[in-house]
């Protein structure tokens, strides 16, 4: 640890050193940004609004000089929050106190704890976030759609993937439905669900409404549910409501993800696609994704395709984004045929 800097003619008992509690949150924060250098503290301030760059600039500006004990126990105080924020988030509250507890003692857990529960929003149905997804479905499939649409849209979408596919096919579909149409759900209704599914924690909800579901979140779910799963509710869906049925389908797999697929599934997809589409799709993308393609095309057919890109000139995204989708509907044709395989998360790579 370093000493308090002295300046000429001061002595270490002509002023009380502060202590760090004694130091605001801003005060803190300003210290933190000074610590870890302007570099750092310039990306920070990229995420922050106008107002408080504003504040924590005065701050900066005002701060007198701090020794390494106080500059050392500050970095720590940040560590230890931004450790139970991440316990919070992955396992809920208790689950970040029982952690912290076993790592720095009672006491210092609590404090550490109340003052991130001061100003944090927890999520609704946090105290199942825990609980084992078999438990959890023999415990809400005989609930309404609906209410299994709000749970599993407040769930981690790899806990709420394993939720959708066994439940009953006939429910599936009308969940999945439910959670891609959801908007916000008021706090007495959330309430209420988490009341009757509450087992041994007390509610914890927001009194702020609260926004779930969407298409992005049955998306998500989707994609990490089984491939027999999501065929029959994608093609219920496409009988119940035929326009969010092709919404969703045209997220499952954007053209990025072809970096997924393997070489033959690669070269079989190129001989569908038209070279101009081709030259279009990958106008916007990153060097990944063109790279994939031109190693599985011969010399002569990458040299050509990379001329037709550059004569090509400049493309309007619209038509870009078209010709991805083009591509991408190609993929999840030659995948429903069973001539090529896409992989998903969760699943194993072995194929026979």
């Amino acid at each position: 640890m370093g000493k308090t800097t002295l300046t000429p003619g001061s002595t270490a008992s002509s002023s009380k050193k502060k202590g760090v509690k004694e130091y605001t949150g801003r005060q803190k924060a300003a210290i933190f940004l000074v610590t870890i250098g302007s570099e750092i503290s310039a990306e920070i301030f990229k995420y922050l609004r106008e107002d408080e760059i504003e504040t924590l600039t005065f701050e900066i500006a005002r701060l007198e000089t701090i020794d390494a004990e106080q500059k050392d126990a500050i970095l720590q105080e940040f560590q230890e929050l931004m450790m139970a924020n991440q316990f919070i988030s992955t396992g809920g509250i208790d689950y970040a106190r029982e952690l912290l507890e076993k790592s720095l003692g009672s006491q210092k857990a609590i404090d550490i704890i109340n003052r991130l529960t001061s100003s944090l929003q927890v999520r609704p149905f946090d105290f199942i976030r825990r609980t084992d997804p078999a438990h959890l479905l023999n415990f809400i499939q005989q609930e309404h759609p609906q209410t299994i649409a709000l749970i599993l849209a407040y769930l981690e979408p790899a806990k709420a993937s394993i939720i959708l596919q066994n439940l009953p096919h006939e429910v599936q579909s009308d969940v999945a439905r439910r959670i891609a149409t959801m908007d916000r759900t008021s706090p007495e209704v959330l309430r209420e669900v988490e009341r009757v599914l509450e087992k041994k924690l007390s509610s914890l909800s927001s009194e702020d409404y609260t926004a779930a579901g969407g298409v992005e979140s049955i998306v998500e779910i989707l994609n990490l549910v089984d491939r027999a799963s999501e065929k029959q509710i994608i093609e219920a869906l496409e009988d119940e409501d035929p326009e969010l049925a092709e919404e969703i389908k045209k997220r499952m797999f954007v053209f990025e993800d072809i970096v997924m697929l393997d070489d033959r599934a690669i070269q079989k997809v190129m001989r569908e696609v038209d070279s101009q589409e081709l030259a279009k799709a990958l106008k916007s993308v990153d060097s990944e994704v063109q790279d994939k393609i031109f190693k599985n095309m011969s010399k002569r057919a990458a040299s050509m395709l990379k001329e037709d890109m550059e004569y090509m000139g400049p493309v309007r995204l619209k038509d870009v984004e078209e010709s991805q989708q083009k591509i991408v509907s190609i993929i999840r044709h030659l995948e429903d045929t069973g001539e090529i395989v896409v992989a998903r998360a969760g699943e194993d790579e072995l194929v026979v």
